[in-house]
């Protein structure tokens, strides 16, 4: 008759610690029924483990449980196996939820060993023990998953990694060697030949400035896409396609403060378009609420780009306009704001004379008379294509802070 004694709280009875070491000495033939019990799940993974490899780790995981179980030391190398398990299996692409379920069925496995062993007062021993086999289990299953997680994200940020490094040596060739654009494409996923979008967001609240959430979006769409931190600034370049249009990532990036590129032909011309793009986000007023396209903010893009250009410039063409205070000659306050008013509506609209006088309920004769006082004092005449458009540059200089 064997011993009835309690066990110590949180270890196995006696006799079934003397069971699992009897099975211990027969780990290998438990092989044979655990590779029946799990080949339904095998089956889903198997051409990505090897059958050596499959074998013996189901071998040293039956060895660590049973030796939890007997209460039997655990030797270093033993004592991680579900770690190595875990990793090894992420690294192979087997499912989770496989993963788990296959080490789960060891339970099963060590159970029926024990009650094969066991009489009949074993058996009432055993089902005392079974709460402890079973905690044995899952701390084996428990390890596997923890390690299987960790080095999905490393994969992961690897992954990561690698996809930055590739697009950067895109934008440091500028899309000019053919090799490059090909491996980048093979490594982005993207379609050299493809058109694409790019934008760009300051840093500010939220990750990436506001993209992260229109690039999940995009992505669950079907999106093709890479986001990157560039020169302070945040990155989304989107491949378009029949499911994914220009329409379709600006509707994503309502919202969102950023600047809009034209779309780019090729992978070869996204290095323009992220350039352009990067301009077109720091010319965004500070009230902006949404996406700004390059064709939309041209003055703003050059202005900002001239530099403190941009204050001689507004200087240069705009400096008969300012007051002068007593000095002979002077602007009077009220006729400088009358006459900017005027060159700003006739610049806003199609330069029709006609038009221009519309808008400000004057007569066409009063504009013309307006616009020929505004070139006495700068020289420029607004009524010639040259110099109108040298008076919107200096006009958003001015208005930018190049006074």
């Amino acid at each position: 008759m064997h011993n009835p004694a309690e066990p110590p709280p949180g270890a196995a009875h006696p006799r079934a610690a003397e069971l699992a070491v009897d099975c211990l000495k027969g780990v290998d033939g438990l092989l044979g029924d655990w590779l029946e019990t799990v080949q339904p799940l095998r089956d889903q993974y198997e051409g990505a483990v090897p059958d050596e490899d499959f074998r013996e780790s189901a071998v040293q995981a039956f060895e660590l449980l049973l030796r939890t179980v007997a209460g039997l030391p655990v030797p270093a190398e033993l004592a991680g196996t579900s770690g190595r398990i875990g990793e090894r299996r992420a690294r192979q692409g087997v499912p989770l939820d496989s993963l788990l379920a296959a080490a789960r069925l060891d339970f099963r496995v060590v159970w029926d060993a024990l009650v094969a062993r066991a009489d009949d007062e074993d058996k009432v021993l055993l089902v005392a023990s079974a709460y402890h086999v079973w905690e044995a289990v899952e701390a084996h299953v428990t390890g596997i998953m923890t390690a299987y997680q960790r080095t999905v994200l490393e994969m992961g940020r690897q992954r990561e990694d690698e996809r930055r490094l590739w697009f950067d040596r895109l934008l440091e060739t500028g899309g000019h060697n053919p090799t490059v654009v090909r491996d980048v494409g093979l490594a982005l996923g993207f379609v050299p030949g493809g058109r694409f979008l790019c934008v760009a967001a300051l840093p500010g609240p939220g990750p990436g400035g506001g993209l992260h959430g229109a690039a999940a979006a995009l992505r669950s769409a079907g999106a093709t896409l890479q986001r990157q931190t560039v020169s302070s600034a945040s990155l989304l370049v989107v491949q378009l396609g029949p499911r994914v249009t220009e329409e379709t990532v600006l509707g994503r990036l309502e919202g969102v403060p950023c600047g809009v590129s034209p779309v780019a032909d090729g992978l070869a011309g996204v290095p323009r378009a992220v350039e352009l793009a990067t301009a077109t986000v720091r010319a965004l007023p500070g009230a902006a609420t949404g996406p700004l396209r390059l064709a939309d903010a041209w003055l703003d893009v050059l202005v900002g780009r001239a530099g403190p250009f941009a204050a001689h410039l507004a200087d240069d063409v705009l400096g008969g306009l300012k007051d002068q205070g007593e000095q002979r000659g002077a602007v009077p306050a009220a006729e400088r704001e009358r006459l900017l008013h005027t060159v700003r509506v006739h610049l806003a609209g199609s330069g029709s004379i006609a038009e221009t006088a519309r808008v400000l309920y004057c007569h066409r004769n009063t504009v013309q008379q307006r616009f020929t006082r505004f070139c006495e004092l700068t020289g420029r005449d607004i009524r010639r294509p040259e110099d109108a458009a040298l008076v919107a540059l200096a006009l958003r200089a001015r208005e930018s802070g190049g006074k």
